[in-house]
C-alpha cells in the first residue's frame, strides 16, 4: 500500500456505548424504563404471576413509549434479563423556531443544536411558541434514548 491512498471509515457507533443494558425482569419497577418491541418505554404497571411446579414466575409489564405515547405490553419470565434503555435528559436554551418546525437550541458549551423538531405534543408546542413569541427566555428539556431525541418539557427562566 502506498502513502497516497486515503481511507475513509464511516462509523455509525457512538464510542462503543450501548443503547441498552440488561436487567433481570423481576427487578424492574413501576416508573422505571424498559425496551418493548424495540421501543424505549416508561413502565406504568408491573404484575408478577406465580406459576406451577416447574415453571417460571412471569412479569407482566404495561408501559408507555417515551417518544410517541403508545401503550405497549410485554410478559417476561422474572428470572430472565430484559433490555433497559439508557435515558438521558439534557436542558438547552431555546434560541429560535424555524417555519418548518425545527428549533435552534444553545448547548451548555456555547454551540447550537439545530437538528431537533418541535415535539408531537400540541399543548407543549403551543406553550413553546407562545413563550418564544412573547420574548421569554425558555429552557427546553430534551429526552434522548436509543438514538432518538425529543423535547419533553419546558421551563421559563424569566424575560430576556
Amino acid at each position: 500500500m502506498s502513502d497516497s491512498e486515503e481511507h475513509h471509515f464511516e462509523s455509525k457507533a457512538d464510542a462503543g456505548a450501548s443503547k441498552t443494558y440488561p436487567q433481570q425482569a423481576g427487578t424492574v419497577r413501576k416508573n422505571g424504563f424498559l425496551v418493548i418491541k424495540g421501543r424505549p418505554c416508561k413502565v406504568v404497571e408491573v404484575s408478577t404471576s406465580k406459576t406451577g411446579k416447574h415453571g417460571h414466575a412471569k412479569c407482566h409489564f404495561v408501559a408507555i413509549d417515551i417518544f410517541n405515547g403508545k401503550k405497549l405490553e410485554d410478559i417476561v419470565p422474572s428470572s430472565h434479563n430484559c433490555d433497559i434503555p439508557h435515558v438521558n435528559r439534557t436542558e438547552y436554551q431555546l434560541i429560535d423556531i424555524s417555519e418548518d418546525g425545527f428549533v435552534s437550541l444553545l448547548t451548555s458549551d456555547g454551540n447550537t443544536k439545530d437538528d431537533l423538531r418541535l415535539p408531537a405534543d400540541e399543548t407543549l408546542v403551543a406553550q413553546i411558541k407562545e413563550g418564544f413569541e412573547s420574548g421569554k427566555d425558555l429552557v427546553v428539556t430534551v429526552q434522548s434514548a436509543m438514538g432518538e431525541e425529543q423535547i419533553c418539557a419546558l421551563k421559563d427562566i424569566g424575560p430576556k
